[in-house]
């Protein structure tokens, strides 16, 4: 099976920076993957994320045969407390906003739950990228977030943003946009802005790169 070379050059890139980097060619692989890479009956915790959805992730985790900390079924004054624990989680799945063919991870949260779980809490992160994800460098990361995520994010989440309504980030509109720049509203997910690099940790964390359009 050939990899396309902008994925192979990514996974390269991210071993480089002791990520541990996996390849599958549909996202029907992914699952099967996952059987391999998280033994039965650990504990597991996700973040919120329509590529886990998709791929069967989520199913997978609330199968029964992990201990799994679901974040869905958490009351508002719950909500706290699960984070917390999912800190403590064997196994942390999530996507990413972004992976640069440097090797770079690039997430922006609004609750930051989920950039506090992939950089420090649990024993190992795993994320399920579609290549939709992969940039070239940090600043298409910001772009694609300002552009993308974050506007197809405040959709689904029905958050009250200018990207929301607009499609966009309001920040794009200045010439000089930098990356923390955006909306007022107290509903904004933009709020934490974490790059991972080169871990101290090698493999701590593992990417599973699909070579399918996934999530957002």
């Amino acid at each position: 099976m050939a990899i396309p070379l902008r994925i192979e050059e990514t996974i390269k890139n991210l071993e480089k920076n002791n990520m541990a980097a996996y390849y599958c060619e549909t996202k029907e692989e992914v699952v099967p993957l996952i059987k391999t890479l998280v033994e039965p009956g650990v504990t597991v915790s996700n973040g919120g994320s329509v590529t886990l959805s998709e791929t069967g992730v989520i199913d997978l985790l609330s199968s029964g045969d992990y201990n799994y900390i679901d974040r869905s079924k958490a009351k508002p004054e719950e909500i706290r407390e699960v984070y917390l624990k999912a800190l403590g989680a064997d196994a942390y799945f999530c996507s990413s906003n972004a992976v640069t063919q440097n090797g770079e991870l690039y997430n922006v949260d609004g609750n930051s739950n989920r950039v506090a779980s992939i950089v420090f809490g649990p024993k190992k992160v795993i994320m399920v990228v579609g290549i939709n994800k992969i940039v070239r460098n940090i600043p298409e990361a910001i772009l694609r977030v300002k552009m993308f995520a974050a506007p197809k994010n405040t959709k689904r989440l029905d958050c009250n943003t200018y990207c929301k309504s607009f499609g966009q980030c309001v920040s794009t509109l200045s010439y000089d946009s930098q990356m923390c720049d955006g909306c007022d509203s107290d509903e904004r997910i933009c709020c934490s802005y974490v790059v991972s690099a080169k871990q101290r940790i090698k493999n701590r964390i593992n990417v599973i790169i699909v070579n399918e359009e996934l999530g957002y």
